[in-house]
C-alpha cells in the first residue's frame, strides 16, 4: 500500500476530536490529495471539518461510507472502541488497515484478536496532546516532532507496517515500534503516573491553602511546570486509569517507596543522601533528548523586561505581529523565582522563538530565552 503519491488513498476517521482532527489536518497539509471520510457523534464537528476542507465526506453513522478506506483511525473515546469495531467489521475491505490513538494498547489488541482482525491492525499512540479538547482546538502542528508509537500485531505484513510508518512521517511525527505490553508499561511510567502525581499535588495545595488563597495566588515557576498536565481531560484520565490499572499500581507502589525513602532522609537530616537524591535526578533529567517527543510538549518561550506602563505589552505584541510571528501564549510573570524578565511569551516552534529574540533585541529589549 503506497501512500506517498497515490491520489486515491482514502482515510476514515471514527471520532474527530483533538487528536483525530490534528491527524486529519496534518495529513491534509502534507498530502492534499488524500481523501478523508469522517464520522463523529457531534454534527457540528463534522460540519466544521467539511467547511475547513479537512473532511471530503462525512457519515451520519458507521456504515458503508467507509467501505473504500485504505486506513481507518479509531479516534473516539476508548470506551466506544469495542462497539465501533463491531459496527465497522461489516464494511471493511480486505486491504484496509485499522489503527487507533488510545493511550493504552493491551485492551484493544485483545479485542482485535477476539473479533478476528489481527492481520489488519496496528495500534497507534501519538505522544502529543493539549489541555484543550475537541476538533476546534486541533492543529496539524500538534504532532510535529512527537513520537508516534506503533504496536503492530504479529500478523500484520511488514509492508503494511512500513507504509503506515511513512504515513506517520508525513504527519511530521516520529514512528517508534513497540509491542503492546511494553507500550503500556512505558506510558504508565512517563505519562499516566505523572498525571496522577500532578493532580495529587494540585489537590494538596488546594487542601493546604489559606482562606485568602495565598498559595494559589503565588503558584508559579516549578509548581506550574510540574502540574500543568493536571489541566487535562478528567474523562480521558479516568478511562486510562481504569484500563492500564495494573501497570499504574505497580509503578505507584514503587513511587511511594521512593517517597518514603526521601522522607527518611529528611527525618534523619542525611545531607549526603539528600544531595545524591537531587544530583542523580538532575543528571538523568538533563540527559533527556532535547526534543518535543512526549506527552508533555516542549515549550519554546522567552521572558522579556518591560516597563510597567500603559501600552508596553501591546507594543511587543505589535512588533511580533508585524513580523508575522504567531504567539501561542503571553502573560505577566508574577513569580520570578525561576525566570528573569517580567513578560513571558510562548511560541509554537523554535524558528518563531529564535526570530522573536532577534527582532526584540534589535528594538532594545532585554531577552531571556528558555526552552523546556
Amino acid at each position: 500500500m503506497d501512500t506517498s503519491s497515490d491520489n486515491t488513498t482514502t482515510i476514515g476517521f471514527i471520532g474527530l476530536g483533538l487528536i483525530g482532527g490534528s491527524i486529519a489536518k496534518a495529513l491534509k497539509s502534507a498530502r492534499p490529495q488524500i481523501r478523508i471520510i469522517a464520522y463523529d457523534k457531534n454534527p457540528e464537528t463534522l460540519a466544521l471539518a467539511k467547511k475547513e476542507g479537512i473532511a471530503d465526506a462525512t457519515a451520519d453513522s458507521i456504515d458503508g461510507t467507509f467501505h473504500g478506506c485504505d486506513y481507518i483511525f479509531l479516534c473516539a473515546p476508548v470506551s466506544d472502541n469495542d462497539e465501533n469495531l463491531t459496527a465497522l467489521k461489516a464494511f471493511l475491505p480486505p486491504s484496509c488497515l485499522l489503527t487507533d490513538v488510545g493511550s493504552v494498547k493491551s485492551g484493544i489488541h485483545r479485542h482485535i484478536e477476539a473479533i478476528g482482525l489481527s492481520s489488519r491492525f496496528i495500534g497507534g499512540h501519538p505522544m502529543a496532546g493539549s489541555e484543550r479538547i475537541g476538533y476546534a482546538n486541533s492543529k496539524a502542528r500538534l504532532l510535529e516532532n512527537a513520537y508516534y508509537i506503533l504496536t503492530p500485531t504479529a500478523e500484520v505484513p511488514p509492508a503494511k507496517l512500513e507504509a503506515y510508518k511513512q504515513l506517520v512521517i508525513a504527519m511530521g511525527a516520529i514512528p517508534l515500534v513497540l509491542d503492546a505490553a511494553q507500550h503500556d508499561y512505558v506510558t504508565a511510567a512517563v505519562s499516566h503516573l505523572p498525571h496522577i502525581i500532578a493532580s495529587s499535588l494540585v489537590g494538596l495545595v488546594k487542601d493546604s491553602d489559606s482562606a485568602e488563597g495565598i498559595m494559589k495566588m503565588i503558584a508559579a515557576g516549578g509548581f506550574k511546570d510540574i502540574t500543568r498536565i493536571a489541566s487535562s481531560s478528567p474523562d480521558m484520565w479516568q478511562q486510562i486509569c481504569l484500563t492500564n490499572t495494573d501497570n499504574i499500581l505497580n509503578l505507584l507502589d514503587d513511587y511511594i517507596r521512593a517517597l518514603t525513602a526521601v522522607r527518611s532522609q529528611l527525618e534523619n537530616r542525611d545531607e549526603e543522601q539528600l544531595y545524591r537524591f537531587f544530583q542523580e535526578a538532575r543528571a538523568y533529567r538533563d540527559s533527556f533528548i532535547n526534543a518535543s517527543s512526549g506527552p508533555i510538549k516542549k515549550s519554546y518561550a522567552l521572558t522579556v523586561d518591560i516597563a510597567d506602563e500603559t501600552g508596553a505589552l501591546a507594543s511587543i505584541a505589535a512588533i511580533l505581529a508585524k513580523n508575522s510571528i504567531s504567539i501561542k501564549n503571553i502573560g505577566i510573570v508574577h513569580n520570578r523565582e525561576k525566570a528573569e524578565g517580567a513578560l513571558r511569551i510562548e511560541f509554537y516552534g523554535e524558528k518563531d522563538s529564535k526570530t522573536a529574540i532577534h527582532i526584540l533585541q534589535s528594538h532594545g529589549y532585554a531577552i531571556y530565552p528558555h526552552c523546556t
